[in-house]
């Protein structure tokens, strides 16, 4: 019986090689054996398959990815170098897949993201021969005409608003 130290009768492998951890066999950054320790202690099911811990770390390691490369983007956009729940409610928000997601998600400190509907807006005027007209002309909205009654009015251009379609 030869006597290695390592080995204790000759089977198994030698006690001087280096555990190797379940994440990086699978190449994640994710904790394989913590989110399996919790997929067994949550009760999801009886048992628990060794690729399933595998493959919910791959998948959240990937969401974080994918949120914090866009936040990063965000905050680099507001010329900031941290991010802040700022920057992850909008890249969250501008992302359709993520928001379809997450569409149930209130991130705390993270305010709205500016909207305002276009109906809302002025209308923009462009003045062409005298005429205030509004981008399509063809729509029905305020002029402003010079006004012969009116010399002094709208600083001193003779110039009154009136409704009338456009023509």
């Amino acid at each position: 019986m030869s006597s290695t130290g390592s080995q204790k009768g000759g089977r198994g492998k030698p006690k001087s090689t280096k555990t190797v951890s379940r994440s990086s066999k699978a190449g994640l950054q994710f904790p394989v054996g913590r989110i399996a320790r919790f997929l067994k202690a949550g009760k999801y099911a009886e048992r628990v398959g060794a690729g399933a811990p595998v493959y919910l770390s791959a998948v959240l390691e990937y969401l974080a990815a994918e949120v914090l490369e866009l936040a990063g983007n965000a905050a680099r956009d507001n010329k900031k170098n941290r991010i802040i729940p700022r920057h992850i409610q909008l890249a969250v928000r501008n992302d359709e897949e993520l928001s379809k997601l997450l569409g149930t998600v209130t991130i705390a400190n993270a305010g709205v993201v500016p909207n305002i509907n276009p109906v809302l807006l002025p209308k923009k005027t462009v003045i062409v021969g005298g005429e205030a007209r509004r981008d399509p002309p063809d729509a029905d909205i305020i002029h402003i005409r010079a006004h012969p009654h009116h010399p002094g009015e709208n600083q001193g251009m003779g110039l009154r608003p009136t409704r009338q379609p456009v023509s």
